[in-house]
This record gives structure tokens, C-alpha cells and sequence, in this order.
């Protein structure tokens, strides 16, 4: 069972009223014998606690201590409001005030004066006062709620000895009263490029609203504004998440008239004139139940959010739903016992590498309350479907988390910046937001992002397409996306690797490319337009990825992704008919040459005949180095003119 940290803190303020009466334990403390002025303030300190006057309660408890300075329940007390206020260092030292006065009267506070102990991180001794609070109870309710706190300093113990942390500092920067403000704000949302942050407001503690600020050259944040067009609205809008390239925003929506529960998952879609009006996601994905915290993937192709709707594991748990080509969503899949617990996950945020899932979690071993986790996935690409697996969660650790409840994070495509939402104590009002630089070992997979336009070559006009990225090492597919309606593109890839893009559009020749990012460094645009040539007779193309071993014809592995694009192509084009053209440097005997490009070109006609193409659509012709297409006097010229192309020769009616 998870015992909320603010109850409990409560809990222990305001049984001190009914302690004063409480003499039989007490050895050196005699609540009766207490100083009645100050008892009486004492009762008035008591209602101001229950009425959460945290700050007129703390004076009226110094002033029945400065009337009686052996008033334990007084110590008792301000220890707690210092608690509720996560002055932990002032708590701990009023209670061991209290402790001095009366160490039996005291056995019953060890639980409260545990949790601040762990509120510091000192765990050890927080291990300490919880057993011996455990060894005194006999309150059965007590007894529960301490072997909680017990197996969360447990865990804090052993998670510091399993993770060397000595080097890192853990040092939240308040990004100042030009993003925050006596309101609470949360929920940060970045743009790819680390320029643009939108957040949730809560507005008089009632409404909440979108607001936005963009980073200045000098790293400075500019003044909040709210989202311009028609996205805030008299209800709540908030948990939002931005697409990488800040053109779609999905967010929460509560108690809209069209909603189909209490809170829903809506869309909105930059325009001209700002955001545009919210437009329900549907009921694919919304239910009578609650759908909250969305996170859209870098490729806008995955959505994940939070939902309590039956069926699940727990309380709240994390789904995912998938965008067709057709721009549907598909049904939610729960992402199973590997993520979600008998208890609350929620407040899913994926990193720009696709790959790393950050959320929250009161179900899985932690510091008590709601901890962030991290998991990574294996994605497996298998004609068109992609299978996930998820690695078990692992605690962010102290003092990222904390004996409180944590809220939502999310990752810069740095790798390394965070954001987060707090209460910490330089708050400017309720929550604020945050930044700091995650420890090394939690960090997700570092990306930078490649941003373009494809096109038709004769037309200039944009065209929507797929796109598919392969890793060149492994020859894996990497990432699958979609351009608009204008053919333009953004997706992020990890650093360290070099690609191959390859998109296929009917009516047009197959286009595949090399792009050689492994020396890429982070936080780097690449930028690559693409022109497609459409169909037609005698249009040609460079085969760029076709590689055989030195002087022979036998193809290397690496050119089967290329060739399983012709063939593609082939089966899609029926219709056409197609020469594989081999051409070499001039190095060797022109006779040689004519040989091995004739042999290369035969290569490639055999591979697309075992693919099943009819071999009546198939000829090949070899050219040695009489076509260069670049002057042989470099290695860099010569690699050039060692291609090998094709082109249409028929196109059947």
C-alpha cells in the first residue's frame, strides 16, 4: 500500500493535540503541567494547521516554546509544519528537541521523524528511527505504514550502493519570473531544436492554460506568452506534448462538453494564425474512463498516455497507440507488465532517439510516493510491423527522486538537459519549472536530426511519401516516416552512425542515398532535399549503394538493401523495363574492365531474377570506363565512375 507522504505529515501534526492528554508513558514530559498560555496558543496553532496556515501556525508554536521551553507537543508540531514544508533540516532539529525533553514520550514521532530524515537522503539513519518505531508500535495502521517507509530507506540504501553517484551534482536551475510565475506551472514540452517550450499554467488554482517561451541566443528564456488562435479555452487544457518539428500539439482536455469521459486526449495543429480549435482524438482512443499525460514519438507515428480505463494492470497504466499512413489510429495497446504495476504509471515521455521511455510510477521499488523511471526498447522491424520490447524500469535515484511525489521529466535531443516541474524552496509560487543536467547513466541515446523536402525533380512540386532509414552497419531498418502534405520531413537518429534513405513512391524512380553522419557531433541539423524522377522512358539512375569485393563481381551483403528497393520497384512498375549498365575506373586493361563491368552488371540482373522479376524485363550491358562520370585522377573521382546504374528502356502500354 502507498501511504501519501502529505497525510501521514498530518496525520502526526495533528495527534500531538490529543497526546497532551496522553501521561501514562511519559517519564520526564507532563502534558498537564504545561504552561496554560501556552497551551492555549498551542490549541489555536493546532486549528491553523488544519485550516493549512502553515506560516501563522509556525509563529504561534515559537511562541508557546518561548513561553515553555519543555512543551514537547510544541516541538512535536513545528517539526511537522517544517515537514509539510520540506524544511526537512528544521523538522529534524525540533524533534530531536522534542526527543531530548522525553525519549519515551517520543517513541510515537519516530515514524515522522524518519520520513524526514529521508528527506535529507540521510536513509541510514532514517532505517534506524524506523525500527525503532516499529520495535514500540502496536497500532496496527502504524505498524503498515512504517514497513512501507522501512522497505523504501531499504531500497534507497542498497540503490547508492549498486550506483556510484559520487560525481554527480544534482543542481535544478529555476528558469526565473520570465517563464514562472506566483501561479503553478508544469508539464514542460520541447521542440527538437531546444528553442520553443510550451507548459500548462494553472491559472487562480482553476483553469489551465497553454503558454510558450522561446530560448534567446544567450540561453535566456523570453516572457511567457500564451498560445496564440484557438487552443485555450474556459476549460482545462493541459499534460501536453509537442511534436518534434512544433507543429502538432496533443494534450489533456477535462470536462469538454464533447468529451466522451471526465478528461480526454485532444489535438491541435499549428497554423498561420496560431493554434487551431482542439479536435477530440476520437473514441479509438478516448473512453468513458480518464486519458491523460500523452507523449508523441519523434516520427509522430506512436502516441503514448495514461489511462485508468479497465483491463489494466493497476490503477493507471501506460498505452501506445500507432498513426497509419492513412493518418488512423490504431487501438491501444497496454504496454504490459514490463512497464505497468498493480499500482499507478503514468506521465509517459519518449526521448527524441525513439527508443527511451521516461514515467512515473508508485508501483515499482522506490523512495516512497511517486518515483520517475527509465526504460529502453528493442525495436524489431518485420515486414511493415514493429515489435517492442521494454527493459525493466530502473529507479532515476535520490535526489532526482525523492520521498515525495514526482511529477513529469523530459530530455533535451542533447541527451543531457532536463526539465522538470518542482515546489523546490526558491519556488517562485507553487510549482515552477526546472532545469538540470541528467546523470550520465540515465540518460537516453544522443541525436541529432535530419530536416528536409522531397520533390518532384521536374515539377518542383512537394511530395508526401514514406521514407525508410537503415543503419549501414547493421542494415537494420531504423525508422519509418511519413512527410506531409507539402513532402516535407524532420526525424531524429542517434549520433555515431552512418545511414542509407530510401523512399519508394509509385510513379516515380526509387531513390536511395548515403548519408555519412557517424563524425556528426550532437545538436546538429542536417539538412537534405530530395528530388524524385518520375517514370519515364529512358530515365536513369546511379545504383549508389551497390558494392562488390576489389576485382571481383561477387556482391557484398551491404548491397542487398539497395537491391531489394529495385526489386520493389519492379514488382510495383510492371509495366517497365529496365538495363543494369556496369561501368569501372580506367585502372587495368580497357579488356579487363569490359569483362568486370559486364560481370557486375550480370550480378545484379541474376539477383533481381532469383527475386522473382521475369528475366524478359531484365538485360545488361557493360561499358568499363568508357562513361566517367568524374576525372580519374583521384581516389575520390575513381570511386565514382565505379557505379553501377539503370535505366528504363520500355515502357508497356
Amino acid at each position: 500500500m502507498i501511504v501519501n507522504n502529505m497525510i501521514i505529515k498530518v496525520f502526526f501534526i495533528v495527534i500531538s493535540l490529543y497526546t497532551i492528554h496522553i501521561t501514562s508513558f511519559a517519564q520526564n514530559y507532563n502534558p498537564e503541567k504545561v504552561n496554560k498560555k501556552a497551551k492555549a496558543i498551542y490549541n489555536k496553532a493546532i486549528t491553523q494547521i488544519e485550516n493549512n496556515q502553515l506560516k501563522e501556525a509556525n509563529s504561534s508554536l515559537q511562541k508557546c516554546i518561548e513561553l515553555d521551553n519543555q512543551f514537547a507537543d510544541a516541538y512535536l508540531s513545528l517539526a511537522g509544519v517544517y515537514g509539510q514544508q520540506k524544511q526537512y533540516t528544521n523538522a529534524i532539529h525540533y524533534y530531536e528537541k522534542a526527543k531530548q525533553i522525553d525519549s519515551i514520550y517520543f517513541q510515537a514521532f519516530y515514524l515522522p521523524y524518519s520520513i524526514n530524515l529521508a528527506g535529507l537522503g540521510e536513509f541510514d539513519k532514517a532505517l534506524t528511527a524506523i525500527n525503532y518505531f516499529l520495535f514500540f508500535t502496536k497500532e496496527e495502521r502504524s505498524i503498515k505504514a512504517a514497513k512501507y517507509r522501512k522497505s523504501c530507506y531499504q531500497f534507497a540504501i542498497d540503490f547508492a550502493q549498486q550506483h556510484n553517484s559520487e560525481n554527480y551534482n544534482f543542481a535544478p536551475i529555476n528558469l526565473g519570473d520570465s517563464v514562472n510565475s506566483s501561479f503553478s506551472e508544469y508539464f514542460p514540452a520541447l521542440t527538437i531544436d531546444g528553442k520553443k517550450l510550451i507548459f500548462t499554467r494553472r491559472i487562480n488554482n482553476n483553469n489551465e492554460d497553454f503558454f510558450e517561451i522561446h530560448q534567446h541566443k544567450n540561453n535566456n528564456w523570453s516572457n511567457a506568452k500564451p498560445l496564440m488562435g484557438n487552443i485555450n479555452t474556459n476549460f482545462n487544457e493541459g499534460a501536453q506534448t509537442i511534436s518534434q518539428d512544433g507543429q502538432w500539439l496533443i494534450f489533456t482536455g477535462c470536462n469538454f462538453p464533447e468529451g466522451r469521459g471526465s478528461c480526454d486526449l485532444y489535438i491541435s495543429y499549428l497554423t498561420f494564425t496560431g493554434w487551431s480549435e482542439p479536435e477530440n482524438l476520437g473514441n479509438t482512443i478516448n473512453t468513458e474512463f480518464w486519458e491523460s499525460a500523452p507523449s508523441l514519438s519523434p516520427d509522430k507515428k506512436d502516441l503514448y498516455f495514461s489511462s485508468n480505463r479497465s483491463g489494466g494492470y493497476g490503477g493507471s497504466d501506460i498505452y501506445v497507440t500507432h498513426r497509419s499512413i492513412k493518418g488512423k489510429w490504431s487501438e491501444p495497446e497496454n504496454l504490459g507488465p514490463s512497464i505497468n504495476t498493480a499500482g499507478d504509471e503514468s506521465c509517459p515521455f519518449i526521448h527524441a532517439d525513439n527508443q527511451t521511455l521516461y514515467f512515473t510510477s508508485n508501483g515499482w521499488p522506490g523512495y516512497g510516493g511517486t518515483d520517475l523511471y527509465i526504460s529502453k526498447r528493442t525495436i524489431n522491424y518485420q515486414l511493415s510491423t514493429i515489435n517492442s520490447t521494454w527493459s525493466i524500469p530502473q529507479n532515476l535515484g535520490y535526489p532526482i527522486n525523492t520521498i515525495e511525489n514526482e511529477g513529469s521529466l523530459i530530455i533535451a535531443a542533447n541527451a543531457y538537459t532536463a526539465y522538470y516541474a518542482s515546489d523546490r524552496a526558491d519556488s517562485k509560487g507553487g510549482l515552477d519549472l526546472y532545469t538540470f543536467n541528467l546523470r550520465k547513466d540515465i540518460q537516453p541515446i544522443k541525436t541529432f536530426w535530419i530536416k528536409g523536402k522531397v520533390y518532384d525533380s521536374i515539377t518542383k512540386k512537394g511530395l508526401p511519401c514514406s521514407i525508410e532509414i537503415t543503419n549501414q552497419k547493421k542494415q537494420n531498418t531504423v525508422s519509418i516516416l511519413q512527410t506531409d502534405e507539402l513532402g516535407n520531413y524532420l526525424v531524429t537518429l542517434p549520433i555515431g552512425n552512418d545511414y542509407t534513405i530510401i523512399i519508394n513512391r509509385k510513379g516515380y524512380l526509387y531513390y536511395a542515398d548515403e548519408c555519412k553522419l557517424s563524425s556528426m557531433i550532437r545538436d546538429t541539423i542536417f539538412e537534405k532535399n530530395i528530388a524524385l524522377q518520375p517514370l519515364k522512358l529512358n530515365a536513369s539512375m546511379v545504383l549508389k549503394h551497390i558494392y562488390f569485393k576489389t576485382n571481383s563481381y561477387i556482391l557484398e551483403d551491404i548491397s542487398k538493401i539497395e537491391l531489394n528497393k529495385l526489386t520493389q520497384l519492379l514488382q510495383e512498375n510492371t509495366s517497365i523495363q529496365i538495363q543494369i549498365d556496369g561501368h569501372t575506373d580506367n585502372i587495368g586493361s580497357i579488356k579487363d574492365n569490359m569483362i568486370l563491368s559486364t560481370n557486375r552488371a550480370k550480378a545484379v540482373v541474376d539477383y533481381l531474377i532469383k527475386k522473382g522479376i521475369n528475366v524478359d524485363r531484365l538485360s545488361y550491358k557493360g561499358y568499363g570506363a568508357a562513361k566517367p562520370i568524374a576525372a580519374n585522377d583521384t581516389e575520390e573521382n575513381r570511386a565514382l565512375n565505379r557505379r553501377t546504374e539503370f535505366t528504363i528502356k520500355k515502357i508497356i502500354e
